[in-house]
């Protein structure tokens, strides 16, 4: 890959700052306090999962908690309560792994439509998750503190499925389970520095969607799903 004009253009932003330009790389200081580390830093998995159950309170998340053994249950008095009739998921390795597919193929018989994302259908993923009753995922880092779900959106994992159907229901395991921000930025940076595949749409995900821009009036519900349910599973 060639740059282009980037010794001009780098002249010229050092020139408007009023000052010479660096060409040696800037070290980072070792500052001596980190606030951004402390938060949540001791708590245990389990201690994680209590402050996500509280905060899901202050989003307007339903929390559930539950095992493997337990979700498909749990997730089909979801779907029941939210009638959903159209559902439309990623193609995640997990759906497998924790007994989805299963379940999946049992709504399809009872009449319901599952719809799995994949590339090659193009938009028609999108026009379904547009009419969608429920979009289902699961979380791949879970932020307690406040309450948000981190997606790594790919070809087999479209934005779509959090944002365009009416409810959406994120699976978090509970070994996803981080304190804050802070962490979730840290493993992101890690997995690009060790070479690893990150996407580069990460969506993160703080229950239904809100307005409050009207005279700080909160509206739930404007621009995404009504209605969000966590299930984390132990």
């Amino acid at each position: 890959m060639t740059i282009l004009n980037r010794d001009s253009f780098l002249d010229n932003v050092a020139e408007n700052l009023g000052r010479p330009r660096r060409e040696e790389m800037v070290i980072r200081p070792n500052w001596s306090v980190r606030p951004q580390w402390e938060v949540l830093r001791d708590l245990s998995q389990d201690e994680l999962v209590d402050v996500l159950e509280k905060q899901c309170q202050e989003i307007h998340t339903t929390f559930i908690r539950t095992n493997r053994a337990g979700l498909g249950k749990v997730l089909r008095d979801i779907i029941d309560s939210y009638e959903g009739k159209a559902i439309v998921t990623a193609n995640d390795s997990r759906n497998e792994e924790y007994g989805l597919v299963e379940l999946y193929e049992k709504f399809v018989t009872e009449g319901k439509e599952i719809h799995v994302w994949k590339p090659e259908l193009g938009e028609e993923n999108q026009l379904f998750a547009e009419r969608a009753d429920v979009g289902i995922t699961f979380s791949d880092v879970t932020l307690a503190e406040s309450g948000t779900v981190t997606l790594f959106n790919h070809k087999y994992n479209g934005r779509s499925i959090s944002l365009l159907p009416r409810t959406y229901i994120a699976i978090i395991p509970k070994s996803t389970l981080v304190p804050r921000m802070t962490q979730a930025a840290k493993l992101i940076h890690d997995a690009t520095v060790g070479g690893k595949d990150v996407p580069s749409c990460i969506s993160f995900i703080t229950g239904p969607s809100n307005s409050a821009d009207i005279e700080m009036n909160l509206i739930v519900g404007v621009h995404g799903p009504v209605k969000v349910t966590y299930i984390v599973i132990d």
